[in-house]
Parts: structure tokens; C-alpha cells; sequence
């Protein structure tokens, strides 16, 4: 098993499977989490993300924590944070508004990557819930490319850099305007995988063009998605009817759908993993090859068989999470 970060909406959790509990950050207690990063070369170097509070950073593999760049990180709501595949110190930041940060020290200090809002389509981008801002949802570095980054402003556009956010490249027709998370993987080159409310997507141009296989996907307000680690044609995605069956425990209804190769979607229900009326929206991660965890309000579960079958993971959650949304996974195999 690996271990594995977990942020709740108000709760930071590292699962060590040696462990009989998980080890609960007490500087994250009550702060609203938005997103959670670590580099497998840095397990003792952790990055959150939260909505009021700014980034904030572990050097001890998240016993405790710290904030960072606050003199420099302009906004208080980090919304996404990535470490670049190739470099555990180079860290990205993205913020509501949408703004793009990159430290290249491991966090210590941060530089603004400008351009991202002079985008022609940024005009029309709005977050409903706000509609008078925007964030960066999302920030994925390509590992064939690390300069190359797919980044996902909510609501509005997927958009790309080439070189490390010196510039930037609009949406392309065939991406989705509202993408929740993208994935990449190491050996596949030019390949992302895409989760976007209004639908899942996938590209094997580096995003120049964009597909979108919907066959056996009942449900397509997508949140998250995973690739398998061993098998990047098997892809995992969880999703709803809408934002509030995904994100609302009273009237949540979610589902996790697998996908390996051209077949069509297939719905993993009656695998072990809880499922359906009043499961918020999982988000899903890639351990080794053939392994997912998946994090919802639920609890933590784990597959090993590539998702045929899950068992939870004995953590003792508190109560108060089974009405919260997980809000990130990062899991080092």
C-alpha cells in the first residue's frame, strides 16, 4: 500500500499504511482546503492549498505545516498546486482570481507567471457559485514536456504553455470549458486525460485536438479522473447528473466509471466502493500499476485490481466528514 495524503473540506489526513490511524495536521485544522501536492523524489515535503488562507507547506511529511508565499502570492485562495514531474523544487500555484505562481526554490520563494488573464476568451470565464471571478482549478505539467502544462480555469477554458508560462495558448475547439482535473502520464507522451462538468475529454496531440468518448458515461458532470499506472489506455473518472449531485451530501448522488482502451464506459457499482444517493464526488488517484484509491465522504477505499474490487481503508474518520466533499488525494507508492 501507499501512503497517501487526504484533504477534506476542514482536515488534512496522511494515511501510512504502517500505521494503525492517519496522522491529522492540526495547522490545517478548520481551514478550508482546496488542493494537495508531493513529489515521490520529496516524500517529506507537502503542499495545501486553501481558500482564505493561502498555500501552506510540510518539511515533514505532514506532521506539521507552514504558510508560504504569502509575500508574494497575491490572492488568498490557492485553488491547485502541482510539483513538476522532473524537479521536486519546482512547485506551481494557481489562485482565484485566476492567477499562475511558480517557485523553482520548493516553495520558499514565488514568481507570478503573467499572460493568463489577457487570453482573448478570458472575457467570458466565471465561476457560476461567483460569477464575478474565476480560478485555476487545475495545473497539470506534461512529464514528456515539463514546461508544457495544461492548465483548467473554472469556469472557461483549458489552456496550455509551452514554455513554462512565458506564454500562453487559448482554449482549443473540442476542449471543455469547465475541467475539474486533468491527468497525464509518463509513458504516454502527448496523452491527457480530462474531467469537466460539462463532460469528459481526452487529447493525444498535447491538446492541440481533443476527443470525447461518452459511450457507457451515464453521468457527465465529471470531477475527477485517474490513470492507471501501469496501463495509461485504463482510465478511471467519477461523476454526477450535476454540481449538486456531486457536491451535496444531502442531495449527492455519484458514480465512478472505468474505462480501458476504445471499450465503453463501465459503471463500477457493487465493487466495494460506496456508491450513489448521498456519496459526494470521489476524488480518485493512481498508486502502483493496477492500484486506485478513491476519497469521498465515504471514507478512503483502495483497489488493487485495477478497480474491480475496493476495501476501505481503517482510518477513523471524524463524524463531520460523511457531510464534506474530499477536496484532493496525493498518493506516493
Amino acid at each position: 500500500m501507499a501512503t497517501v495524503h487526504a484533504a477534506m473540506r476542514d482536515s488534512f489526513h496522511v494515511v501510512d499504511p504502517m500505521a494503525e490511524s492517519a496522522t491529522v495536521a492540526s495547522d490545517l485544522d478548520g481551514r478550508a482546503l482546496e488542493c494537495v501536492a508531493v513529489h515521490p523524489d520529496r516524500p517529506d515535503r507537502v503542499f495545501v492549498g486553501t481558500f482564505e488562507s493561502g498555500l501552506w507547506r510540510s518539511t515533514d511529511a505532514g506532521s506539521t505545516f507552514e504558510r508560504v508565499g504569502d509575500d508574494s502570492i497575491e490572492q488568498e485562495a490557492v485553488m491547485a498546486v502541482a510539483v513538476s514531474p522532473d524537479d521536486a523544487d519546482v512547485i506551481w500555484a494557481g489562485t482565484e482570481p485566476s492567477r499562475v505562481y511558480r517557485s523553482t526554490d520548493g516553495g520558499d520563494t514565488w514568481i507570478h507567471r503573467d499572460g493568463l488573464v489577457d487570453l482573448p476568451s478570458s472575457d467570458e470565464w466565471a465561476f457560476p457559485p461567483r460569477p464575478h471571478t474565476h480560478h485555476v482549478r487545475w495545473i497539470e505539467p506534461d512529464p514528456a514536456e515539463p514546461e508544457h502544462l495544461y492548465v483548467a480555469v473554472e469556469a472557461g477554458a483549458l489552456v496550455t504553455t509551452d514554455d513554462a508560462g512565458e506564454t500562453w495558448s487559448d482554449r482549443v475547439s473540442g476542449s471543455r470549458r469547465d475541467t475539474h482535473s486533468v491527468a497525464t502520464h509518463p509513458d504516454a507522451p502527448g496523452r491527457a486525460w480530462a474531467a469537466a462538468g460539462d463532460g469528459y475529454a481526452e487529447t493525444d496531440d498535447a491538446g492541440r485536438t481533443w476527443n470525447h468518448p461518452q459511450t457507457g458515461l451515464d453521468r457527465t458532470y465529471c470531477w475527477s479522473v485517474a490513470v492507471d499506472a501501469g496501463n495509461p489506455d485504463r482510465v478511471l473518472v467519477s461523476a454526477a447528473r450535476g454540481a449538486r449531485e456531486a457536491h451535496t451530501a444531502e442531495t449527492a448522488e455519484t458514480y465512478v466509471y472505468r474505462k480501458a482502451g476504445s471499450d465503453d464506459w463501465d459503471r463500477l457499482d457493487d465493487r466495494g466502493l460506496p456508491l450513489g444517493e448521498g456519496v459526494t464526488r470521489p476524488v480518485v488517484a493512481a498508486g502502483d500499476a493496477g492500484e486506485f484509491y478513491a476519497l469521498s465522504n465515504r471514507g478512503l477505499y483502495r483497489s488493487g485490481d485495477a478497480g474491480d474490487t475496493w476495501a476501505e481503508v481503517d482510518v477513523d474518520w471524524p463524524g463531520r466528514l460523511r457531510d464534506q466533499t474530499a477536496r484532493g488525494v496525493a498518493v506516493l507508492p
